[in-house]
């Protein structure tokens, strides 16, 4: 018996409770698919809903698996961040599993970056990388030998027997998305994702993908899974697949949680055709670009049954677009989120506050980006470093003991921002009221004009050419 398992508790991240937006853990019942097709007997330890590590436990004393794999959901953006509370979750399984006698695997982002952290805390292996690459592989050698030797197996970490970490050579990525087989969706408790969906918002989501990586160079954004690599499944597969969840799952709307959905015009409009030639149609949301969104995009998206786009915006000054490299501009921000809106799909923008040499006048530019373009909703976010991009290792030498949130609401400046974490709150705040209501609240933003140079570092880190 392999044991898969997730460690994202909803219950222990206020934000997350409170938005009440829960999705199974994708790549989590990818893997246990192809497990399955290997002839391997598999149950899943879904956390999302769960109460706490002792749910887990009690699954390990009820199932007395072999492997346990705790394999995080990749898709999912929360996963990137490595909170703090998601971190210690997923020691303390590995550490539970390990006292049981389990071969212990563990995979996602903050695995990839810090191996040691859970071997030294009883993991077998760690899997950087995609574990539908290398985990089926390492599940085949436990299964023929628990003691086998693994040092010849692709894509591990492994200790080193002194306190280091040992790699294997990388394992290929999948690259053929169309011969890996639909998620094992019979594994999760759809009932409790309903329940918990339709009390909170009236309708049930479910969770799709349809690609891999991301090929765009944003020098803030981590890619310790995928890389800069982009593979796609074909539309039509994905089309068939809408039409499984419509008989299987029943949802009322699904969340494409991929990076960039679609990448191309020819692309999106083959999915809307076989959507629509499948009888499909399942209302759904995505993340896109701004410089991808014109307007026959736009148009398709609607065909397929697009309600709702979320744009990285990040900011509205093109000085800070142009720091971060994100291969956009302001004026492709206007031009897609009035084209979504001219199909009647709600334009909602990511922001990104805090960015190193950001100014006063750089989130007035922001703010009055939200004021003339209006989008339908807003996630604000301050710079987070991340392992592994330039942005990181340009703040490194700053970052103290803490380098993480302890949850997904601690909105912490964990470098010298122009600001401290207090009045990017407040900016925060400011921001969202005016898009939730509609108003422009002057009488704030002189307030916080006023407040600004009360609050800024005492040394700011300045952006390369700033």
């Amino acid at each position: 018996m392999i044991l898969l398992a997730s460690s994202f508790f909803l219950r222990r991240d206020p934000k997350q409770r409170a938005r009440m937006k829960p999705y199974p853990p994708l790549a989590t019942l990818l893997v246990a698919a192809v497990l399955r097709e290997c002839g391997h007997d598999v149950a899943l330890f879904d956390a999302t809903l769960a109460d706490g590590v002792h749910d887990f436990e009690r699954m390990l004393r009820r199932t007395r698996p072999a492997v346990v794999g705790i394999l995080e959901d990749n898709f999912n953006y929360l996963t990137k961040m490595c909170t703090v509370h998601s971190r210690e979750a997923t020691l303390a399984m590995v550490r539970a599993a390990a006292e049981r006698g389990a071969r212990v695997a563990v995979n996602g982002s903050d695995p990839t970056d810090r191996p040691t952290l859970y071997l030294d805390a009883g993991a077998h292996a760690v899997l950087p990388g995609e574990a539908d690459a290398s985990f089926p592989a390492l599940a085949d050698a436990w299964r023929a030998d628990p003691d086998a030797p693994l040092g010849t197996l692709p894509g591990l970490a492994l200790p080193n027997g002194s306190g280091g970490v040992t790699y294997t050579p990388a394992a290929p990525p999948v690259r053929d998305l169309d011969a890996l087989p639909f998620p094992a969706w019979d594994l999760v408790d759809v009932d409790a994702y309903r329940t918990a969906w339709r009390a909170a918002h009236g309708r049930f989501s479910w969770n799709a993908v349809t690609s891999r990586g991301c090929p765009f160079g944003c020098n803030w954004c981590a890619k310790p899974i995928f890389g800069r690599r982009y593979s796609q499944r074909a539309p039509e597969l994905v089309a068939a697949e809408l039409a499984r969840l419509k008989r299987d799952v029943g949802p009322d709307h699904v969340w494409f949680a991929d990076d960039i959905f679609g990448l191309t015009a020819p692309w999106i409009a083959r999915f809307a055709g076989a959507v629509e030639s499948l009888g499909a149609r399942t209302p759904f949301t995505i993340q896109c670009r701004a410089d991808l969104l014109t307007p026959d995009v736009a148009a398709a998206l609607a065909r397929a049954g697009a309600e709702e786009v979320w744009i990285g915006v990040e900011s509205g000054s093109q000085e800070i677009l142009d720091a971060m490299d994100k291969g956009t501009t302001v004026d492709e921000v206007r031009a897609a989120t009035r084209a979504l809106k001219a199909q009647d799909i709600r334009a909602a923008w990511f922001l990104q506050l805090g960015y190193p040499s950001e100014r006063w006048t750089d989130l007035l530019a922001t703010r009055d980006l939200v004021r003339q373009e209006q989008p339908d909703d807003v996630g604000v976010s301050v710079a987070y470093p991340l392992p592994g991009t330039k942005f990181h290792a340009r703040v490194r030498d700053e970052l103290g003991k803490r380098q993480n949130w302890r949850h997904t609401d601690d909105l912490a400046m964990l470098f010298h921002g122009t600001y401290t974490t207090a009045f990017y709150r407040r900016v925060r705040d400011a921001l969202h009221d005016e898009v939730r209501t509609g108003l422009s609240d002057d009488v704030r933003w002189a307030a916080l004009a006023r407040d600004e140079a009360a609050y800024r570092s005492p040394e700011p880190l300045a952006a390369g050419g700033r």
